[in-house]
């Protein structure tokens, strides 16, 4: 691999860790449009609530159809993802990756304080698509969640 190649791997790995985090950055800023505007227009998007069952408890299948799933952040008083390691395997315009998250839901109902924690790792496929790295799919796999 020649340095001009090596260049355009690290770009292309940095942008990708930058779409990773600009998700995170979205979500806890309540910006269900920026984070829809990571995702291809015919996008897959998968939650996992049993990491270990072949079937999602849920699918969506178009950018247009995430608001919901993003806006639902609304429902809680603050939240705080902090994204952690990260694997990507480049393939020319398209890539695969892992990434591992802490997720923090604050509610306060009737002055009361509860936290649900949630240990996350998505499981992505990425497309350079005009130059600019996107989600294809996104598969959210919920390894546990811990209320206090």
């Amino acid at each position: 691999m020649n340095i001009e190649q090596k260049i355009a791997e690290a770009e292309d790995r940095l942008a990708i860790r930058e779409l990773v985090d600009n998700y995170a950055f979205y979500a806890d800023s309540r910006n269900a449009q920026g984070q829809m505007d990571l995702f291809t227009e015919d996008t897959i998007f998968e939650v996992y609530y049993d990491p270990k069952s072949a079937t999602p408890s849920q699918v969506i299948k178009s950018r247009k159809d995430l608001f919901p799933v993003f806006d639902n952040l609304n429902t809680y008083n603050a939240t705080m993802h902090f994204n952690g390691q990260s694997t990507v395997q480049l393939s020319g315009e398209e890539a695969t990756g892992i990434t591992y998250c802490m997720a923090h839901h604050l509610t306060i109902t009737d002055g009361i304080q509860k936290l649900m924690v949630a240990a996350i790792r998505y499981e992505d496929k990425f497309i350079k698509h005009e130059e600019k790295w996107l989600f294809s799919e996104r598969k959210l796999m919920v390894e546990w969640i811990e209320n206090r």
